[in-house]
């Protein structure tokens, strides 16, 4: 009866660790305010990226200001490959990214463990 209790609770650990890290997670999409001559959208680390596609308008400076508010590891750094941009995000703090908007495209982010993962898209 044991051994049968011990495998229920491993197999309900295993399923809880897969729909943690593997799960469909809720998509937000964003556009960035703009103002006279740039545009900017605030983006919250908190479990995952708050929106996590962020949509930029083609040839205006832009810029991404992170909020992290979860102190986790995981979230420590952001690293948008496409743009060569690795970077240590502050716990409580806000925390801006410019972003090269001169080509159109999607281009991914993640979190520094590749765990939790964004979208900027450039229209």
């Amino acid at each position: 009866m044991d051994k049968v209790i011990i495998v229920i609770g491993a197999a309900a650990v295993v399923c809880f660790i897969l729909w943690w890290f593997f799960g469909k997670r809720k998509t937000t999409e964003m556009e960035a305010n703009m103002s006279d001559r740039s545009q900017e959208v605030t983006v919250t680390v908190k479990g995952g990226y708050t929106p996590n596609t962020v949509v930029l308008k083609q040839g205006v400076p832009a810029k991404i200001v992170f909020d992290r508010k979860d102190p986790s590891g995981c979230f420590n750094e952001v690293v948008f490959p496409d743009f060569g941009i690795h970077e240590t995000l502050p716990v409580n703090e806000l925390y801006p990214i410019k972003i090269d908007t001169s080509k159109p495209g999607e281009y991914q982010y993640a979190c520094g463990m590749n765990m939790f993962h964004g979208k900027v898209v450039i229209k």
